[in-house]
């Protein structure tokens, strides 16, 4: 599967970013079950537990815009290495995905990136799916 538009719509929300503090900006992008993209920066604010990391930026939108099913994630970091997702997103991340084999994509630039599956950088994970829900 070719994830380009999701790969530079990440690429181009990094360059959104608000990030006055630790001018680390990173963008993400989800892909929505219905095939939509929906982007996001990070968001930086002086009460640091305000701040929104790039990943929830985009999830949110989609689950706010009624797509609650991603099933692939695209993120940009610093350029010279591959940024992972922090800890509070891949939770994030594991309740709006289609299933835990969704693909991660970590992003250096357009032609540099490698793919992970959620599992792999999250094992043992639990959801509502594992509650019953």
């Amino acid at each position: 599967m070719s994830y380009d538009k999701l790969i530079e719509c990440a690429i181009t929300a990094r360059e959104k970013a608000y990030v006055p503090y630790s001018n680390f900006k990173v963008g993400a992008a989800v892909l929505t079950k219905e095939g939509k993209i929906f982007s996001g920066c990070n968001i930086e604010n002086a009460s640091f537990g305000a701040t929104n990391c790039a990943e929830r930026t985009a999830i949110f939108k989609a689950v706010s815009e009624g797509h609650n099913t991603i099933t692939a994630v695209a993120v940009i970091g610093d350029p010279s290495t591959h940024t992972y997702p922090c800890g509070i997103c891949r939770q994030v991340i594991v309740e709006f995905a289609e299933d835990e084999n969704i693909d991660i994509i970590l992003i250096k630039n357009k032609e540099d990136y490698i793919v992970k599956k959620l599992h792999d950088i999250l094992p043992g994970s639990f959801t509502k799916r594992d509650l019953g829900k």
